[in-house]
């Protein structure tokens, strides 16, 4: 189908590198056998448990974090009965640091935002335009497909399978979309022949 060296989009990079080359990376591509089978069968559980039981997000955090509470409360108060040691629980707290970094982030993001949006709302930039209302567009279409739950456990499902999947069959998968990109082409001529038959007189 197509040589080891062919990629997609003339890439130089692996998939690995272009998904950061870190440890993300190796349990999205599967180099982490048991952290991917983890989340894959977590999520696919998680799913379960939600269609099933008619969970929502909000439920199923506010029931973990009161039975959490109600465990940690319950021994720390029979713990101070039976002279035993308390729960060994660390001190929760965000570094100044930590906030600088994250309002950092925040405030790139953000301007990255608002300046896109300016030079669409200023008619600068149509091609910027075109991606962001069909980007819009399909979130809207998947939006009144599913809900937002059975939408995150799909992405996560996707993240872990495409990547992976594309890795182990890049040759294949490059060759059949340069093959499917040939007959595209092909057929396109086609039809600008046959509707403007004047311009292959001329040629």
């Amino acid at each position: 189908m197509g040589s080891s060296s062919d990629k997609l989009f003339n890439r130089d990079r692996t998939i690995h590198e272009i998904l950061g080359g870190g440890i993300v990376a190796d349990v999205m591509l599967w180099k982490k056998k048991n952290v991917s089978v983890g989340i894959v069968t977590v999520t696919i559980a998680s799913w379960m448990v939600f269609e099933a039981f008619a969970y929502t997000i909000f439920t199923l955090i506010s029931s973990v974090l009161l039975l959490l509470l109600s465990i940690l409360f319950l021994w720390s108060k029979s713990a101070s009965i039976l002279n035993r040691p308390s729960p060994p629980l660390p001190e929760f707290q965000i570094s100044e640091a930590m906030a600088e970094e994250a309002s950092i982030w925040l405030r790139i993001h953000v301007n990255k935002l608002l300046q896109v949006s300016h030079e669409i709302a200023m008619g600068r930039d149509s091609e910027l335009y075109t991606k962001v209302a069909v980007s819009l567009f399909l979130l809207s279409l998947i939006g009144s497909l599913m809900d937002f739950q059975t939408l995150c456990h799909t992405s996560v499902l996707v993240v872990m399978t495409v990547p992976a999947f594309y890795e182990r069959y890049e040759d294949y998968i490059v060759g059949s979309i340069e093959f499917i990109c040939n007959k595209t082409r092909e057929l396109y001529l086609r039809l600008e022949i046959w509707a403007n038959p004047e311009n292959k007189k001329l040629s």
